[in-house]
């Protein structure tokens, strides 16, 4: 179920590439961008429907449960550290055979290989707290889909805050393991700018697996536990105490 849900956000993260890339920039502007957020939702729709396991949407699941006693602390992290790997392995799959091996990856390579070097040159607080703010509104979508009895509400309330952390330009874990990934293997691909057109055109992969995980992967991780433990699990927890007690 982990390896399903890394495997859904870097679908949706491939689908909001491919749509964003439809528009040029010199022609469009930040419609590009504005179309990337609009379609991006379709992986944590697709977690939430069909089943399965998020790292992220479990930073506010797993803390609760601890909170409330229903599983012991040791279990908890057992399974965040399981959701995380397989979500990486299911996102890695998707970036390398999917997008990668198709080749349907390689009409976009310039917005990849940016979208790469932008992620892991980020200050570590930056990335920090892009990824508190990314997963405070992927929980809260989480939070919000389980007052829907239906599909179509829970895709209204996933929706539109997801939409609103990539539009905000926020982090999120498991999207950019697919993302990066993808950037550093097109980046490094032989093929890479070999067309004289092109070359002039093509961004210098300047990313790479050690700045991957260690200024971008690992703060933003830290900064998504954050958001969704503390901002959303940590909040209602401390208001529904609250309200229990003044019964």
């Amino acid at each position: 179920m982990a390896f399903l849900a890394g495997a859904y956000i870097a679908l949706g993260s491939f689908l909001a590439l491919k749509t964003g890339n439809f528009f040029s920039v010199d022609l469009w502007g930040n419609v590009g961008k504005l179309a990337f957020a609009v379609v991006f939702p379709l992986g944590l729709l697709l977690v939430v429907v069909c089943g399965a396991d998020l790292f992220t949407g479990n930073c506010l699941v797993l803390v609760t449960a601890g909170a409330k006693r229903s599983a012991n602390w040791g279990r908890i992290a057992c399974v965040g550290v399981v959701s995380w790997c397989g979500n990486f392995a299911g996102a890695a799959f998707v970036a390398y055979f999917m997008a990668y091996e198709t080749g349907l990856a390689m009409d976009c390579t310039a917005n990849i290989v940016n979208l790469a070097n932008s992620k892991c040159s980020l200050e570590f607080s930056e990335a920090f707290w892009r990824g508190v703010g990314c997963n405070w509104l992927v929980c809260l979508a989480l939070y919000a889909a389980t007052a829907a009895d239906d599909v179509m509400g829970k895709a209204i309330a996933i929706w539109f805050p997801v939409m609103g952390f990539v539009a905000l330009g926020m982090e999120h874990c498991i999207a950019n393991m697919f993302f990066v990934p993808l950037g550093l293997i097109v980046g490094s691909d032989v093929s890479y700018g070999v067309s004289p057109v092109a070359q002039n055109a093509l961004p210098e992969l300047t990313a790479s697996w050690s700045s991957f995980f260690i200024d971008n992967l690992l703060p933003v991780t830290l900064g998504n536990i954050v958001g969704g433990a503390l901002f959303v699990a940590g909040s209602y927890l401390v208001i529904h105490r609250k309200r229990q007690e003044s019964l």
